[in-house]
């Protein structure tokens, strides 16, 4: 049916706002959209191009970089290779915050700089700096990332968002209701009369995806169930922010009689991964980032092995941050999309490094994985949390499920001690729901140790 808001958005106001800031994001956009079609080695060819670029970039305007540089003995305006740029060590959150700083390019107008905060939920808050151009550059891997969902220009879209920002000034107002087309449902008030009122909205307003935290978006699909409302029937879905655990999805699936398209990005780079129309794994964005999976002596695991993600931003000229590890690990593989598209596959994230738990032996477990095989193994529990005080004590914040009995708890308790062993104390507290934290996300393990 056509839609004259949709078509005039598309059309019309996305094109003349784009000309009225001076905006590439559009223009950035066309080129991806043809790139994702190259080759792997028409990708990896401009992705060296673009990593060498950067890399003398910060050599010549980065302190920290130049330093960095000057003591390993890579001078990039000399010569490059892949191999040469792996001898600069990684960067790490700690790094930043420290040095904050020396990472801004000479050359920046600090007081015409885009400033972002990370909330600090790994145990350390960043303040990043970028240009217009980067922002605008990773607008546009957005628009094509929404575009696998089943978005597209002009298109109405809700979002289940913690803190969300509403339009204050007449410009922010024209560009709300012309072009970012947004209801939200905040996640920092979810329950069942907030999301009732949302429902109420949405069958007025009828927006065409819906994006959010993972599980809050899984928690308003299970109160769509719980209800009976069989008519919010978005063209898509996009889980994001959070690890998308294998029961949330069938339930958002059911719920939204729609695939869920999983999407892996961070603050500091923008988007790093989606998964495309197969649902088959996550593309990874090779034009603008470039993505390496490494073991603990910062060495390339080999492909299926878990490894922590280390990113350097092909875009960020002001602030470089070149093999920066965003405390996450995934696993890669080479195996091709059935899409044709010639973006490789981040196979799976196995969680953060802050929420893998020690186990007694010295080895650790991916928290988020644990949660999902108990939630899987154990009936009665509809959410839960954990969090490990020492090596032998997990508190466990669990709530009740409807087929919750008397043996619950003790079933909880045997499923973690065949993990950590019979030494094992577990102390569960009951709880009505998971605590969020500020951004609105939740954390399902937390380890203290």
């Amino acid at each position: 049916m056509f839609n004259l808001a949709e078509f005039m958005s598309k059309h019309v106001f996305y094109k003349a706002w784009d000309i009225k800031e001076r905006s590439h994001r559009l223009s950035e956009w066309k080129q991806l959209e043809a790139q994702q079609w190259w080759t792997r080695e028409q990708l990896e060819n401009l992705q060296n191009e673009r990593l060498k670029c950067i890399l003398t970039h910060a050599y010549h305007n980065s302190d920290y970089y130049k330093q960095l540089c000057d003591d390993q003995g890579v001078n990039p305006a000399q010569e490059f290779s892949l191999d040469i740029f792996s001898r600069i060590p990684v960067t790490t959150k700690l790094d930043i915050r420290n040095k904050n700083t020396a990472f801004i390019s000479k050359g920046a107008d600090r007081g015409q700089l885009v400033t972002a905060k990370t909330g600090g939920s790994t145990g350390v808050s960043l303040e990043l700096h970028f240009d217009r151009h980067c922002q605008q550059k990773r607008n546009a891997a957005q628009l094509m990332a929404d575009r696998w969902a089943g978005w597209d220009l002009g298109v109405k879209r809700a979002a289940v968002w913690g803190n969300p920002v509403h339009p204050v000034t007449i410009k922010q107002k024209i560009r709300h209701h012309l072009m970012d087309r947004i209801i939200y449902l905040d996640t920092m008030n979810l329950n069942d009369a907030s999301m009732g009122d949302f429902v109420d909205r949405w069958q007025v307003e009828k927006p065409g995806v819906i994006f959010g935290h993972a599980h809050s978006i899984f928690i308003f699909a299970r109160y769509l169930i719980k209800e009976g409302i069989t008519n919010i029937r978005p063209r898509g879905v996009i889980a994001t922010s959070m690890m998308l655990l294998d029961h949330e999805r069938a339930i958002i699936e059911q719920a939204f009689g729609r695939k869920v398209t999983n999407r892996y990005g961070c603050e500091e780079v923008g988007l790093i991964a989606s998964e495309c129309n197969e649902h088959n794994g996550m593309h990874l964005n090779l034009p603008h980032v470039y993505v390496e999976f490494l073991d603990a002596n910062d060495q390339p695991v080999q492909e299926g092995e878990p490894g922590k993600i280390v990113v350097t931003d092909l875009n960020n000229y002001a602030m470089p941050l070149i093999r920066y590890r965003v405390e996450d690990v995934g696993v890669y593989t080479e195996r091709a999309c059935p899409c044709g598209r010639g973006f490789p596959l981040l196979e799976r994230l196995e969680g953060r490094l802050a929420d893998f738990l020690k186990l007694p032996d010295g080895g650790e477990v991916a928290g988020i994985s644990l949660v999902e095989r108990t939630l899987t193994n154990v009936p009665g529990i509809e959410q839960m949390q954990l969090i490990q005080e020492s090596t032998n004590l997990i508190v466990v914040n669990r709530v009740k499920g409807r087929d919750y009995t008397t043996n619950t708890d003790d079933c909880l308790t045997e499923s973690l001690r065949e993990v950590f062993g019979d030494r094992l104390r577990v102390s569960i507290n009951e709880v009505e729901h998971i605590p969020q934290e500020k951004s609105g996300k939740y954390r399902f393990s937390i380890c203290k140790i």
